[in-house]
């Protein structure tokens, strides 16, 4: 069964997307197993012309974009139905898929939960609150609420919209007095259902049972890849708690938001860039609030997918890669965005921290908002990476930077990443091997 995750190994936008587009050049199958769209990928692919071109998806998975392979949204992620709709009008605009020429090329799960549009009101009206925690507004937080107090509407539901209305009444029944409370009336069930309406019939023929779609891909051999949304630290339970997400993002979770045993695992692929970056609120130890910063910002074109939200940027963490690599069982590294430090005369890594308890090389999550980074200084470089393909054709203190990296997170580094198209990348290990 070779079932292959990706995992954010930071605070999400490490590059999961130019990854899984890569391995899906020898994949059958690409599950995303949580999250919604929330969570972009920018994928930048050759356009047919000589040149490039750059693609996002937000709820699709990125395999999408490979002709014949299949695409499963699994049931731990979470659906908005009208933004699905428009991603697919763009996917369809841009020549890459026809959910209505190839509807069985993209099963989205039964199970999965609906985004309906009081999730979204709730996430925006919370978001201008004093406890704010930066989500994206799209509803994602308020849609797991939902699934974890059992007043959920599943994606199964659009298949019956009278059962789908009496399903919303119960769920904004218990959502009344919060919305309320912050100041607006609820919305009707029959207004939220003809909102999304619209809609609804071009979904039907995508829905289906993605578990048992996964595991017929994996006991026919087929190569399976499990694609994450945001990264370990935004992990609910093991992230920077409450400044996470509402899903499971480590690897774990592709099991449960997949619907597959842990047997189906056979390696796990982390991902993080060469320095540290963070969208939304929380602590951030490393973070460059200096024309250093900004630098790497403008440089790493760090503003989300999504949102277009400017990222917050620092220098690498190993403490907090160590702990990636141990919640998420990594068995491969890979580096990305390693272009992007060129042409700093030294680089700062963080290799240990200065807590009020006294000095760990672990990740002190309990003590992040009070701790003082421990760094190293290596030397850097000046020479452009753009067209290194093996690590022979990278400057020696480069090579050095990614060999102390895999040398203190004791995980091998599988494939570099040196600027965002296909074939900027130096490959050392085969992931289906």
């Amino acid at each position: 069964m070779p079932g292959v995750v990706i995992v954010g190994a930071q605070w999400g936008d490490e590059g999961k997307g130019k990854i899984v587009d890569l391995l899906t050049e020898g994949a059958d199958a690409v599950v995303r197993y949580a999250g919604g769209p929330n969570a972009g990928h920018t994928l930048v692919v050759p356009d047919g012309k000589g040149g490039h071109t750059k693609i996002v998806v937000r709820l699709v998975p990125s395999g999408i974009i490979r002709a014949g392979t299949r695409c499963i949204l699994g049931p731990g992620t979470v659906v908005d139905p009208i933004a699905l709709a428009g991603e697919l009008d763009e996917l369809k605009g841009r020549g890459v898929y026809d959910d209505g020429k190839q509807p069985e090329r993209l099963i989205v799960s039964d199970r999965a939960h609906l985004i309906l549009p009081y999730h979204k009101l709730v996430d925006g009206l919370r978001e201008q609150g004093a406890f704010a925690v930066g989500t994206t507004k799209r509803g994602i937080g308020p849609c797991y609420e939902d699934k974890a107090r059992r007043n959920g509407v599943h994606v199964r539901a659009l298949t019956d919209l009278a059962r789908l209305e009496r399903h919303v009444a119960r769920a904004l029944d218990a959502w009344a007095p919060s919305m309320r409370a912050l100041g607006v009336e609820p919305p009707t069930p029959k207004k939220i259902v003809e909102e999304i309406e619209p809609v609804v019939a071009r979904l039907l023929p995508l829905i289906g049972d993605a578990s048992l779609a996964t595991d017929r891909h994996l006991k026919a051999g087929r190569r399976v890849i499990f694609e994450g949304a945001q990264g370990t630290l935004l992990d609910l339970d093991h992230g920077t708690y409450p400044y996470v997400t509402s899903s499971s993002a480590i690897a774990g979770g592709a099991c449960t938001g997949a619907g597959v045993g842990p047997t189906a695992i056979q390696r796990v692929i982390g991902m993080t860039k060469a320095y540290t970056t963070r969208v939304g609120s929380g602590p951030f130890p490393t973070e460059l609030d200096n024309e250093i910063g900004e630098r790497l910002r403008t440089a790493g074109g760090e503003f989300g997918a999504v949102t277009g939200r400017s990222r917050r940027c620092g220098w690498l963490d190993l403490p907090a890669l160590r702990y990636a690599a141990r919640v998420n069982g990594l068995t491969d590294l890979v580096v990305s965005k390693l272009d992007v430090l060129t042409g700093f005369e030294r680089i700062e890594l963080c290799v240990a921290y200065d807590t009020p308890h006294g000095r760990t090389d672990e990740l002190p999550m309990d003590d992040l908002d009070q701790v003082r980074p421990v760094y190293e200084t290596l030397p850097g470089w000046s020479e452009n990476l753009r067209q290194a393909r093996a690590l022979s054709d990278l400057p020696a203190t480069a090579r050095a930077y990614l060999d102390r990296i895999g040398r203190e997170i004791g995980v091998p580094i599988a494939l570099v990443s040196v600027g965002p198209e296909r074939d900027s990348t130096i490959r050392l290990r085969d992931f289906f091997g």
